[in-house]
């Protein structure tokens, strides 16, 4: 459903979240390491996730990437998803036509209509803070 960048984006965000819970700052490696993900790649993404404010990174002996905690339930699944691979998947058509609307919908417009709605409503329901203590807690997991 989602790109490679953005389930690796999602499973990023969920360890750096966990972390900073913990109070800890988290690295490329550990992070690469942690989600099963190539290390020039997640530098990718955890860059475009930087840059959109999602996540926050420093350097030196205590730098890392983080969020601070305060910021951590704030953050939407959705916005992490949109960051990553934009809204096509909130908007766009399941046949990939470029227009498809209700005046002239595609053969599973009305349908994927309601997915996408169920979709869209689950991901920006859901935030960060509860994914990662469920991970904490350990009632969900990030790795098999």
């Amino acid at each position: 459903m989602f790109s490679k960048a953005c389930e690796y984006g999602i499973r990023a965000v969920l360890f750096i979240a966990f972390c900073s819970l913990k109070n800890e700052r988290t690295r490329l490696k550990e992070i690469a390491k942690q989600i099963e993900a190539p290390e020039a790649f997640t530098a990718k993404v955890l860059q475009k996730l930087v840059k959109e404010g999602i996540i926050q990174s420093s350097t030196g002996p205590k730098g890392g990437f983080y969020i601070e905690r305060e910021e951590i339930s704030k953050i939407k699944l959705i916005q992490v998803v949109k960051a990553i691979d934009g809204d096509q998947i909130f908007v766009g058509c399941a046949l990939g036509l470029p227009k498809c609307d209700e005046n002239r919908p595609c053969p599973v417009h009305h349908k994927f209509k309601e997915i996408r709605n169920s979709l869209t409503e689950m991901m920006s329901t859901m935030d960060v803070g509860r994914m990662a203590v469920s991970v904490e807690n350990e009632l969900a997991f990030l790795k098999y």
